[in-house]
């Protein structure tokens, strides 16, 4: 009841004194943006005025449909601050998350090895802190190129630094879908990871996955959330979710419209998080 009551307060003046404030202060409304207000789990770097403000601009974003704005404040958050988040998860990546999808990654293992030789690189959008891909290179030692890329620089320095010893990671600061465009090649395998896909609007997210197509044989798995009031067969389409604003996104049916085959699909329910994790495996061959 009191959560409720408190959520209730919050909404109340998000849509008069947030409102009020992202008006009398576009400045303000505007250097939020450009740094990232999407994420939840790092407001504590702005005072009580900002979190009313940030709240109404995603508000204002979702109401109008705003896909654009809301992917664009999306790529700020996670350029300026995922160094910051990949920091303050990290421990619970390594003790919590990589532990309860270590067997998840067997449904990997077990496509790949039916033909072993054939793959000549992993590649993870939006690595983070490193950790799944160093696991991936050591379950997968028959595939000698493992690059990670993430929108963060200060995050893929660090992951340099860190994982120096293990020769077979690469790490790059990029776009993933840029990243693709210039560098993708025949018998590659794209891995995500428990959100990165999210953040691409439906279009761009669509026009990614045929870009890959384009580029020869390509496998792609792909853990991502979904939220749990997505009904595909209702809204088949993309939809807004979340305290973040990001999207839940019909992977099975993108996959499809740009050419690939679905190998494997799956979902996992936490129940500390108000989504489902789907898990999809993909193919163009």
């Amino acid at each position: 009841m009191k959560r409720k009551i408190r959520a209730l307060i919050v909404y109340i003046l998000t849509c008069t004194l947030g409102r009020w404030l992202v008006y009398v202060n576009p400045k303000k409304a505007t250097e939020l943006i450009e740094k990232g207000i999407t994420n939840l789990r790092d407001t504590s770097r702005l005072n009580w005025k900002e979190k009313l403000m940030r709240r109404a601009i995603l508000r204002k974003a979702k109401k109008k449909g705003d896909v654009k704005s809301l992917e664009k404040f999306h790529r700020n958050y996670w350029i300026n601050h995922g160094h910051d988040f990949f920091s303050s998860t990290e421990n619970r990546m390594k003790n919590d998350y990589l532990p309860k999808y270590k067997a998840t990654f067997d449904i990997l293992e077990k496509e790949l090895l039916k033909d072993p030789k054939k793959y000549t690189a992993i590649v993870e959008i939006g690595t983070g802190d490193g950790s799944i891909l160093n696991f991936l290179s050591e379950k997968f030692p028959q595939i000698n190129r493992m690059v990670g890329i993430d929108l963060s620089e200060i995050q893929i320095a660090k992951n340099k630094i860190k994982y120096i010893e293990n020769t077979r990671l690469e790490f790059v600061a990029a776009d993933g879908f840029e990243w693709v465009e210039e560098n993708g090649l025949t018998n590659m395998v794209f891995v995500t990871f428990r959100g990165v896909l999210e953040y691409f609007t439906e279009q761009r997210l669509q026009d990614f996955f045929h870009k890959l197509n384009s580029i020869g044989k390509t496998t792609f798995f792909a853990v991502e959330p979904n939220g749990l009031d997505h009904d595909f067969s209702i809204n088949p389409n993309s939809q807004i979710y979340g305290n973040e604003c990001a999207f839940s996104h019909n992977y099975v049916k993108l996959f499809q419209n740009a050419g690939f085959s679905i190998w494997h699909q799956s979902q996992k329910i936490e129940g500390e998080h108000p989504d489902i994790t789907s898990i999809i495996g993909a193919k163009n061959f």
